[in-house]
């Protein structure tokens, strides 16, 4: 259900909130630093839990979610405060997202009960091909040298996904929702310890692109902790598409831009890379396309994903009906274990779903999408599992072929395929019910590391997505590269139902590990009984199908000491995901959490709190 088309009053509410005076330590280091105009405030609420009505927002950013509670506010639906939001994102946390970027886009309309998605998936050149990540000699190009060079970068959906949610599901005008972000790269923000350490450790690669080091290095270095950050030539960016629309990236100056930085990267003295392919044509052909979810049952809710190009919403079906499928075969239930014994269980199924993800899904003809989402292949696959010993890594895929058994027939698999961490995740839902999961990336931290001169924004490098080479020499491999193919991705923006109502809106950042962040946070909040902030705070650990990644709080308990000895070969790593979502409570009764700690904690609000 849409609200009225009444036009937003939100420069003058997004005025009044961002402009709050700065608390007092950080406003005089703020004014020491960085002369201009007043930055926005850095005393927004950063908290992981909130509720109440009106609508809410929960994203890693206070100030990206405090522009999407204005539009809220002012009127606008969870359309429109998505939009805003997101391009909030991309001015606040421009390494993860921005206008060079791409995504994917779950709505939930509240009148029809139907969920509705939007591919902004990046997208290869026409002329790139197999051979594009390899060598003269045939070898793999080193990861590295691909991702930092203008071959990664793919043709950019974020602006036309925007677009083409305001005018699906929205309403109000592109223009006005991205008047806010072009406000705050404008003004500034205060940098937090986040921000500081993300450029601190992109410093080498940035300083290998004079234009990204201009606007990411001022001085030479990262910006420091409280001082502003400000980014003038975003502000114009944003103003070019808020005044000119969309086609000034798809047919404009600022298309051209783009290509001529991808095809020829202005670099540092003694700095070469590869240059990359992408060309105003393929700008032109590009197109944010709607699609049908995936949609699977869990414990008798619906839950809808992203179909392909992404992985994510069939992975997460699939291992989500593969722990009801070992429930049955155990007599157990997922809420009756131990959390030792539930943490084996659900890397054993992640680690099934990753083997038949990496064999089947990628932007080729014929996925076998419902068959690797049924209930079926998952009974099948379960056969595999045994309580008390963990599967050799890397498990054999399955075959997804309609025709099930006690245990059907498997195939062995091989290496895993790189996949990027950095991404940013939103959730919003409005007073009419309506609901938006949105998961948007350029990839790595900092992806190609190349800005656009006089634009301000960082480059994707998302082609990089794409599989080098086959995982296997005797497997097909159906994320291979090839002309105006999207690249395979792990986001995972899902909305689930209860009896056709919203009952919970959830995603994550952090590539492949995206899939196994939001199937442990459903089933921790689902099966386990946990607050949803709590589903979302609990100890993390990504099992896909290899050396399983685990958060330091799981390392250090004894957890960790009863998945070893079944069998599990554990990796301590700093972080794992950083989820956001929102579950609804009653009529106009939202909860909105997010993270505590990861990325700093992230930004839970509700436009009337409780």
């Amino acid at each position: 259900m849409r609200s009225p088309r009444v036009p937003l009053v939100l420069a003058v509410g997004l005025a009044g909130t961002l402009a709050v005076a700065l608390t007092a330590p950080a406003a005089a280091t703020a004014s020491a630093a960085a002369p201009g105009p007043k930055p926005v405030s850095n005393s927004l609420p950063k908290v992981p839990v909130m509720r109440g009505g009106g609508g809410a927002v929960s994203s890693v950013d206070a100030v990206a979610s405090q522009v999407g509670i204005d539009v809220l506010k002012a009127g606008g639906n969870a359309a429109d405060a998505a939009v805003a939001t997101a391009a909030a994102l991309g001015v606040t946390e421009p390494y993860s997202t921005g206008i060079g970027g791409g995504g994917f886009f779950v709505f939930y309309d509240a009148k029809t009960h139907q969920v509705k998605t939007i591919d902004g998936r990046e997208t290869a050149p026409s002329t790139f091909t197999q051979r594009a990540f390899l060598e003269p000699n045939g070898t793999p190009m080193a990861f590295d040298k691909a991702v930092n060079s203008g071959l990664s970068v793919g043709v950019p959906g974020s602006p036309a996904t925007w677009d083409l949610a305001t005018r699906s599901f929205g309403t109000q005008p592109l223009g006005l929702l991205l008047r806010p972000a072009e406000n705050i790269a404008r003004r500034g923000f205060v940098v937090d310890q986040t921000f500081h350490d993300q450029t601190a450790a992109n410093a080498a690669r940035f300083a290998k692109f004079p234009a990204t080091a201009k606007v990411f290095l001022p001085g030479g270095s990262a910006p420091a902790v409280g001082s502003v950050f400000r980014n003038p030539d975003m502000a114009a960016a944003y103003r070019e598409l808020r005044t000119r629309g969309v086609a000034s990236l798809y047919a404009g100056r600022l298309g051209r831009a783009v290509v001529d930085e991808a095809q020829n990267p202005h670099t540092a003295p003694g700095v070469s890379v590869p240059h990359g392919q992408i060309t105003t044509a393929d700008l032109r052909a590009y197109r944010a396309l709607p699609k049908a979810p995936v949609h699977s049952r869990y414990r008798g809710l619906d839950v809808y994903g992203m179909p392909v190009p992404s992985s994510g919403g069939i992975a997460v079906a699939e291992i989500l009906n593969l722990l009801e499928a070992i429930d049955q075969r155990t007599g157990i239930r997922l809420g009756d274990l131990s959390n030792a014994d539930y943490l084996h269980r659900f890397s054993e199924a992640s680690a099934l779903a990753f083997a038949d993800r990496n064999r089947y899904v990628g932007d080729v003809p014929n996925v076998p999408s419902s068959e690797l989402v049924s209930q079926g292949f998952a009974d099948e696959r379960a056969c595999l599992f045994s309580p008390g010993t963990a599967l050799k890594r890397p498990v054999p895929f399955g075959s997804p072929d309609g025709s099930y058994s006690s245990c059907g027939p498997t195939a062995t698999t091989s290496r895993l395929p790189n996949d990027g961490q950095s991404t940013s995740h939103l959730v919003v839902t409005d007073k009419w019910g309506n609901a938006v999961s949105y998961t948007l990336t350029i990839e790595q931290t900092g992806g190609s590391a190349i800005t656009v001169p006089g634009w301000g924004f960082l480059l994707n490098n998302e082609l990089t997505d794409f599989d080098f080479v086959p995982l296997s020499p005797d497997v097909p491999d159906p994320n291979l590269p090839g002309p105006g193919k999207r690249p395979r991705s792990s986001m995972s923006p899902t909305v689930v139902l209860d009896h056709g109502r919203l009952r919970l809106v959830a995603g994550s950042p952090g590539g492949a590990t995206i899939i196994t962040t939001v199937a442990q946070v459903l089933t921790e909040y689902v099966d386990r009984g946990l607050p949803l902030v709590d589903a979302i705070a609990a100890a993390r650990l990504s099992s896909r199908n290899g050396v399983e990644q685990a958060e330091p709080a799981l390392m250090s308990s004894p957890d960790a000491n009863a998945l070893t000895a079944k069998g599990h070969v554990l990796a301590s790593t700093p972080e794992i995901g950083a989820a956001t979502a929102i579950r609804v409570i009653g009529p106009d009764d939202f909860e909105a959490a997010a993270e505590t700690v990861r990325r700093g904690g992230g930004s839970a609000m509700v436009v009337n709190p409780r």
